[in-house]
Protein backbone atom coordinates (compact mmCIF):
# COMPACT_ATOMS: atom_id res chain seq x y z
CA UNK A 1 0.00 0.00 0.00
CA UNK A 2 1.32 3.85 -0.99
CA UNK A 3 1.97 5.87 2.11
CA UNK A 4 0.88 9.63 1.89
CA UNK A 5 4.85 10.25 2.49
CA UNK A 6 5.52 9.41 -1.10
CA UNK A 7 3.81 11.99 -2.56
CA UNK A 8 5.43 15.35 -3.26
CA UNK A 9 2.61 17.32 -5.00
CA UNK A 10 -1.23 16.75 -5.21
CA UNK A 11 -3.75 18.64 -6.76
CA UNK A 12 -6.90 18.07 -9.12
CA UNK A 13 -5.04 17.64 -11.83
CA UNK A 14 -1.37 16.52 -10.75
CA UNK A 15 0.22 13.88 -8.74
CA UNK A 16 4.20 14.22 -8.17
CA UNK A 17 5.31 11.35 -6.43
CA UNK A 18 9.02 9.99 -5.53
CA UNK A 19 10.06 7.01 -7.43
CA UNK A 20 12.14 4.60 -5.26
CA UNK A 21 14.73 2.60 -7.44
CA UNK A 22 14.17 -1.06 -8.25
CA UNK A 23 10.30 -0.38 -8.68
CA UNK A 24 8.85 -0.51 -12.81
CA UNK A 25 6.86 2.60 -13.42
CA UNK A 26 3.79 1.46 -15.38
CA UNK A 27 1.15 -0.67 -14.68
CA UNK A 28 2.32 -4.44 -15.08
CA UNK A 29 -0.03 -7.33 -14.95
CA UNK A 30 3.09 -9.57 -13.29
CA UNK A 31 4.40 -7.05 -11.36
CA UNK A 32 2.06 -5.97 -8.84
CA UNK A 33 4.61 -3.96 -7.21
CA UNK A 34 4.78 -0.78 -9.74
CA UNK A 35 4.35 2.80 -9.58
CA UNK A 36 0.98 3.44 -11.56
CA UNK A 37 -1.56 0.40 -9.93
CA UNK A 38 0.35 1.21 -6.63
CA UNK A 39 -0.72 5.17 -6.93
CA UNK A 40 -4.28 4.12 -8.47
CA UNK A 41 -4.48 2.43 -4.97
CA UNK A 42 -3.85 5.00 -3.47
CA UNK A 43 -6.32 7.63 -4.75
CA UNK A 44 -8.86 4.66 -4.98
CA UNK A 45 -9.08 5.38 -1.45
CA UNK A 46 -10.43 8.67 -1.79
CA UNK A 47 -12.49 8.73 -5.17
CA UNK A 48 -14.24 5.75 -7.05
CA UNK A 49 -12.58 4.87 -9.84
CA UNK A 50 -10.20 7.81 -10.27
CA UNK A 51 -7.83 8.68 -13.34
CA UNK A 52 -3.94 8.44 -13.20
CA UNK A 53 -2.02 9.15 -16.74
CA UNK A 54 1.27 8.15 -17.40
CA UNK A 55 3.22 11.25 -18.39
CA UNK A 56 6.76 10.28 -18.47
CA UNK A 57 9.09 6.94 -17.37
CA UNK A 58 11.99 6.01 -14.96
CA UNK A 59 14.32 2.69 -15.70
CA UNK A 60 13.39 0.40 -12.96
CA UNK A 61 16.89 1.06 -11.20
CA UNK A 62 16.89 4.74 -11.55
CA UNK A 63 15.26 6.54 -8.50
CA UNK A 64 13.44 10.09 -8.10
CA UNK A 65 10.33 12.74 -9.32
CA UNK A 66 7.97 11.27 -11.54
CA UNK A 67 4.55 13.25 -12.89
CA UNK A 68 1.31 11.47 -12.85
CA UNK A 69 -1.92 13.60 -14.51
CA UNK A 70 -5.42 13.10 -12.76
CA UNK A 71 -7.39 14.25 -15.65
CA UNK A 72 -7.16 13.32 -19.66
CA UNK A 73 -6.88 16.71 -20.22
CA UNK A 74 -4.28 17.18 -17.78
CA UNK A 75 -2.12 14.69 -19.79
CA UNK A 76 -2.54 16.16 -22.98
CA UNK A 77 -1.05 19.02 -22.33
CA UNK A 78 2.04 17.50 -20.48
CA UNK A 79 2.53 15.54 -23.02
CA UNK A 80 2.13 18.11 -25.68
CA UNK A 81 4.97 19.87 -23.34
CA UNK A 82 7.26 17.15 -23.56
CA UNK A 83 6.98 16.53 -27.22
CA UNK A 84 7.79 20.51 -27.66
CA UNK A 85 11.04 19.91 -25.19
CA UNK A 86 9.55 22.40 -22.65
CA UNK A 87 9.94 20.45 -19.88
CA UNK A 88 13.61 20.67 -18.25
CA UNK A 89 14.64 17.28 -16.15
CA UNK A 90 17.53 17.71 -14.12
CA UNK A 91 19.41 13.93 -13.22
CA UNK A 92 22.21 13.61 -10.36
CA UNK A 93 24.42 10.30 -11.30
CA UNK A 94 27.33 9.33 -9.24
CA UNK A 95 30.28 8.08 -11.09
CA UNK A 96 33.35 5.88 -10.22
CA UNK A 97 35.83 7.60 -12.94
CA UNK A 98 35.81 12.05 -12.94
CA UNK A 99 35.32 13.61 -16.41
CA UNK A 100 38.11 15.24 -17.74
CA UNK A 101 36.37 18.74 -17.62
CA UNK A 102 34.38 20.32 -15.00
CA UNK A 103 31.56 20.90 -16.95
CA UNK A 104 30.59 20.40 -20.40
CA UNK A 105 28.28 19.09 -23.50
CA UNK A 106 27.99 15.76 -24.55
CA UNK A 107 27.20 14.74 -28.00
CA UNK A 108 26.40 11.47 -29.30
CA UNK A 109 24.18 8.88 -31.56
CA UNK A 110 22.42 6.07 -30.06
CA UNK A 111 20.84 2.95 -31.57
CA UNK A 112 18.98 0.23 -29.36
CA UNK A 113 20.14 -3.08 -28.83
CA UNK A 114 16.33 -4.86 -28.67
CA UNK A 115 17.96 -8.08 -28.04
CA UNK A 116 19.83 -7.25 -24.83
CA UNK A 117 18.07 -4.10 -24.04
CA UNK A 118 20.76 -1.58 -23.91
CA UNK A 119 21.80 1.68 -26.16
CA UNK A 120 24.62 1.72 -28.08
CA UNK A 121 26.66 4.04 -28.67
CA UNK A 122 28.47 6.23 -31.59
CA UNK A 123 30.81 9.70 -31.71
CA UNK A 124 29.47 9.90 -35.28
CA UNK A 125 25.85 9.53 -37.18
CA UNK A 126 25.55 6.21 -38.69
CA UNK A 127 22.11 4.48 -40.01
CA UNK A 128 19.42 4.54 -37.69
CA UNK A 129 21.20 6.21 -35.35
CA UNK A 130 19.71 9.17 -33.11
CA UNK A 131 21.50 12.30 -31.79
CA UNK A 132 21.68 12.51 -28.16
CA UNK A 133 22.77 15.59 -26.73
CA UNK A 134 23.02 16.58 -22.44
CA UNK A 135 24.72 19.22 -20.22
CA UNK A 136 26.90 18.00 -16.77
CA UNK A 137 28.89 19.44 -14.45
CA UNK A 138 30.42 18.41 -11.29
CA UNK A 139 29.09 19.43 -8.46
CA UNK A 140 31.32 17.42 -5.86
CA UNK A 141 33.86 14.56 -5.10
CA UNK A 142 34.77 12.30 -1.87
CA UNK A 143 36.45 8.99 -1.72
CA UNK A 144 32.88 7.29 -2.84
CA UNK A 145 32.49 8.47 -6.12
CA UNK A 146 31.81 11.89 -7.96
CA UNK A 147 28.28 13.68 -7.88
CA UNK A 148 27.41 15.31 -11.32
CA UNK A 149 24.49 17.25 -12.12
CA UNK A 150 23.24 16.27 -15.68
CA UNK A 151 20.51 18.00 -17.95
CA UNK A 152 19.19 16.20 -21.11
CA UNK A 153 18.74 17.58 -24.05
CA UNK A 154 16.78 15.00 -25.75
CA UNK A 155 14.92 11.92 -24.43
CA UNK A 156 16.67 8.88 -25.82
CA UNK A 157 16.77 5.19 -24.48
CA UNK A 158 19.62 5.07 -21.82
CA UNK A 159 20.71 7.91 -22.52
CA UNK A 160 22.09 9.22 -19.25
CA UNK A 161 23.44 5.69 -18.58
CA UNK A 162 25.69 5.33 -22.21
CA UNK A 163 26.96 8.72 -22.62
CA UNK A 164 28.71 8.77 -19.75
CA UNK A 165 29.79 5.42 -20.30
CA UNK A 166 30.82 6.20 -23.61
CA UNK A 167 33.49 9.09 -21.93
CA UNK A 168 34.58 6.38 -19.96
CA UNK A 169 32.70 7.78 -16.32
CA UNK A 170 29.74 4.54 -15.98
CA UNK A 171 27.19 5.36 -13.27
CA UNK A 172 28.20 3.19 -10.10
CA UNK A 173 25.97 0.11 -9.99
CA UNK A 174 25.82 -0.14 -13.62
CA UNK A 175 26.77 -3.08 -15.05
CA UNK A 176 25.11 -3.09 -17.87
CA UNK A 177 27.03 0.21 -19.38
CA UNK A 178 30.44 -1.29 -17.49
CA UNK A 179 30.31 -0.04 -13.99
CA UNK A 180 32.30 -2.59 -11.97
CA UNK A 181 31.39 -0.52 -8.61
CA UNK A 182 28.89 -2.23 -6.64
CA UNK A 183 25.85 -0.43 -5.58
CA UNK A 184 22.60 -2.08 -4.35
CA UNK A 185 20.25 -5.07 -6.33
CA UNK A 186 18.44 -4.03 -9.38
CA UNK A 187 19.60 0.04 -8.73
CA UNK A 188 21.95 2.08 -9.86
CA UNK A 189 23.37 5.45 -8.72
CA UNK A 190 21.50 7.76 -11.04
CA UNK A 191 18.48 9.94 -9.23
CA UNK A 192 15.76 11.90 -11.21
CA UNK A 193 16.56 15.26 -8.94
CA UNK A 194 13.60 17.71 -10.64
CA UNK A 195 11.41 18.35 -13.09
CA UNK A 196 10.79 21.92 -14.06
CA UNK A 197 7.28 23.03 -16.08
CA UNK A 198 7.36 25.97 -18.35
CA UNK A 199 3.69 27.20 -16.87
CA UNK A 200 1.88 26.35 -13.66
CA UNK A 201 -0.93 24.12 -13.98
CA UNK A 202 -3.95 24.96 -11.75
CA UNK A 203 -1.78 26.90 -9.46
CA UNK A 204 1.15 24.06 -9.08
CA UNK A 205 4.61 25.11 -8.16
CA UNK A 206 6.99 25.24 -11.63
CA UNK A 207 9.62 22.94 -10.09
CA UNK A 208 9.30 19.71 -8.64
CA UNK A 209 12.17 17.82 -6.66
CA UNK A 210 13.01 14.58 -4.78
CA UNK A 211 15.03 14.02 -2.15
CA UNK A 212 18.39 12.33 -2.65
CA UNK A 213 17.92 8.11 -1.89
CA UNK A 214 19.30 7.37 2.01
CA UNK A 215 21.72 5.80 1.37
CA UNK A 216 25.80 7.19 2.60
CA UNK A 217 27.05 7.25 -1.07
CA UNK A 218 24.80 10.15 -1.75
CA UNK A 219 25.55 12.13 1.61
CA UNK A 220 29.43 11.33 1.24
Amino acid sequence: MVKKDGVLFESNQLLVVEKPAGVITEDNPFEHNNLESNYREYLRQKINNPYIGVVHRLDRVTSGVVLFAKKRETLKTLNKWFEQRKIQKTYWAITNKVPREEKGVLTHYLLTDQKNKKALVTDTKVKGAKKAELSYRILSSSSKGHLLEIKPKTGRFHQIRAQLSQIGCPIIGDEKYKSEAEYQPLQIALHARSIELPSAINGSPLVFEAPSPNRDIWNS
